[in-house]
């Protein structure tokens, strides 16, 4: 996923936020859950996580803390500008960044290697049998 200089650069719709990382992605994966279908609006949420030291970011985001099904919080960054989703940062597993998958200049190096969530996974969304599959979190 990293280009010729080393790094992973994204950024929101409108151009108003804007990040790069030269962190190796600690994973890839698609997300079912109910809370990541309705901030995403659609079926599930595709990300990848990086060590946060690792990522810079220049523009304003905005946070709303989330709760998942256990109580514990999801701190979901989008644009306050056009409301792309940008990172979640979740203060259980601390250290990682997690990127929404979306929003890279180029998602040609992206390739998800787990779907977690999937107890709540669309009935329409077709998983392949060869990925790893999580009924909830890892």
């Amino acid at each position: 996923m990293t280009t010729k200089e080393g790094t992973i650069k994204g950024g929101c719709l409108c151009g108003a936020v804007r990040y790069e990382t030269s962190g190796e992605p600690q994973m890839a994966g698609i997300c079912h859950c109910k809370n990541c279908q309705k901030q995403s609006g659609s079926a599930y949420s595709i990300l990848f996580a990086v060590p946060e030291t690792t990522v810079t970011v220049t523009g304003q985001l905005t946070t709303y803390v989330d709760h998942g099904d256990s109580g514990n919080a999801v701190n979901r960054q989008f644009c306050g500008t056009c409301g792309s989703p940008v990172f979640s940062i979740v203060p259980t597993v601390p250290g990682l960044t997690f990127i929404k998958a979306g929003t890279l200049d180029d998602t040609s190096g992206f390739k998800p290697g787990v779907h977690f969530w999937t107890d709540s996974a669309q009935n329409w969304v077709e998983i392949p049998a060869e990925l790893p599959q999580m009924p909830r979190n890892p």
